[in-house]
C-alpha cells in the first residue's frame, strides 16, 4: 500500500521502518528533517509537507500531543486539506477524547475516513513490531487498516466503530500504568527505609503477584534508580494524566487517584525531571522518605 507517515520520534521511526519492511511504499515527513532523511536508506520517500505525505491516500500520524496533531491536520498544508476523497487518516497518537471526536467529524465532513489506533508499548516494542494496537472506526476503515496495523504490532484490539473509544481505552491504560509507578515508588521507599534491598523486593514482587512486563520493566528502573534514557518522558506522562482528568470530567467520573498522580508528575516536571522516564515519579517517593 501507499502510506504517508507523519511523526518520526522515538516511536514513529521504528513504526515507519516496520511498514517499509512489510513491503509498503512509505512517504515520511517530520518537523526535524534529519529524522526523515535517516529513513531514506530503508526506501522511504521524503515529503516536503504533511499534506504531501497525505496525498498517498492513507496517512498515519504519531505525534506528541493535541497541539502537534492539530497543527499537522489543520495547517495550511495539513492533512484535511490534502487527503483525497475517501482517504484514510490513522492516528496512533495518545490524544484527548475531545480532539478524537473533532477529527472524526471533520474527516467525515471532508469525505474522508478516520481511525483512532493508539498503541501500548515502549520504543523498543515499536522497533520490534511488538506493539499492542487499540483501533476504532467504521468497519470499512478498519478493514483497510488490517494489514497496516499487523505490520507494526503483535495484536490489534478492535474497540468498536466510534474512534474516541480507542482513545479512552488508551488513556485508561496509561492511567493504570502511572498509578502503578506511584505505588511501586512508595513500596520501594518503604522497603529501603526498612533495610530491605530494592533488588530483593523486585525479585519477590515480580516473581509472585506483579508479573506483567510493565511491572517488571519499570520495577527494575525504580529498584536501580535509573530513569534515563526515557522510554516515555515524565512531561508526556503529565500530559496524559491531564487528558485522563479531562475525559473523566466530561464523563462525570471522579478519579481521585488520577488527581494524586497528576500532582506527582507536576512535581517531577517542576523539579527538572520532565525529560526523564516517567517512572521518575518513584524518585519523589524516595525523596519524601529521606532516601
Amino acid at each position: 500500500m501507499d502510506i504517508g507517515f507523519v511523526g518520526l520520534g522515538n516511536m514513529g521511526s521504528g513504526i515507519a521502518q516496520n511498514l517499509l519492511k512489510a513491503g509498503h511504499r512509505v512517504t515520511v515527513w517530520n518537523r526535524t528533517k534529519s529524522r526523515a532523511d535517516a529513513l531514506k536508506q530503508f526506501g522511504a520517500g521524503i515529503a516536503a509537507t504533511p499534506g504531501e505525505a497525505a496525498k498517498a491516500g492513507i496517512v498515519m500520524t504519531m505525534l506528541a500531543d493535541d497541539k502537534a496533531v492539530e497543527s499537522i491536520v489543520y495547517g495550511e498544508s495539513g492533512i484535511v486539506r490534502s487527503l483525497p476523497a475517501d482517504g484514510l487518516h490513522i492516528s496512533l497518537s495518545t490524544i484527548s477524547v475531545a480532539l478524537s471526536e473533532r477529527l472524526t467529524k471533520d474527516h467525515h465532513d471532508a469525505g474522508q475516513q478516520y481511525v483512532a489506533a493508539p498503541v501500548f508499548g515502549r520504543p523498543e516494542a515499536a522497533a520490534a513490531a511488538k506493539l499492542f494496537v487499540v483501533a476504532a472506526g467504521s468497519p470499512g476503515a478498519l478493514d483497510r487498516c488490517k494489514t497496516i496495523l499487523a505490520a507494526i504490532g503483535q495484536q490489534t484490539f478492535i474497540a468498536g466503530d466510534i474512534p474516541n473509544r480507542a482513545n479512552t481505552i488508551k488513556l485508561a491504560g496509561n492511567f493504570l500504568i502511572s498509578s502503578m509507578l506511584q505505588g511501586f515508588g512508595e513500596a520501594f521507599a518503604l522497603a529501603r527505609k526498612s533495610g530491605i534491598e530494592a533488588e530483593k523486593l523486585l525479585e519477590i514482587l515480580t516473581g509472585t503477584v506483579f508479573v506483567a512486563p510493565y511491572q517488571k520493566g519499570y520495577g527494575s528502573s525504580i529498584a536501580r534508580g535509573v530513569y534515563e534514557p526515557a522510554g516515555f518522558a515524565a512531561s508526556l506522562g503529565l500530559k496524559d494524566v491531564r487528558l485522563v482528568l479531562a475525559a473523566a470530567d466530561a464523563a462525570g467520573v471522579p478519579m481521585p487517584m488520577a488527581s494524586l498522580v497528576h500532582n506527582r508528575f507536576q512535581a517531577a516536571v517542576g523539579r527538572g525531571h520532565g525529560e526523564k522516564d516517567w517512572s521518575v515519579i518513584a524518585r519523589l517517593a524516595a525523596e519524601d522518605a529521606g532516601l
